[in-house]
């Protein structure tokens, strides 16, 4: 029974450290730029709001196509 006291007591510490953490003004979790794009399903018309790792690509992207024409 105290293993299980002590396992509730340092998860509770653990969970009290990330809210530390958060509440001091880490960066807010955010998700990834490339999502379905890593594995090959990205959708056609892009993101509505495309990061700026995006952009670049998709001006690369552009640059290169206008070369090859």
């Amino acid at each position: 029974m105290s293993t299980f006291i002590l396992a509730i007591i340092v998860v509770g510490i653990l969970f009290a450290a990330m809210a530390i953490g958060v509440i001091f003004g880490r960066k807010p979790i955010a998700g990834s730029c490339g999502g379905l794009g890593a594995v090959g399903l990205e959708c056609e018309g892009g993101c509505e709001k495309p990061c700026p790792e995006r952009l670049a690509r998709m001006k690369a992207q552009a640059e290169q196509e206008q070369s090859q024409s």
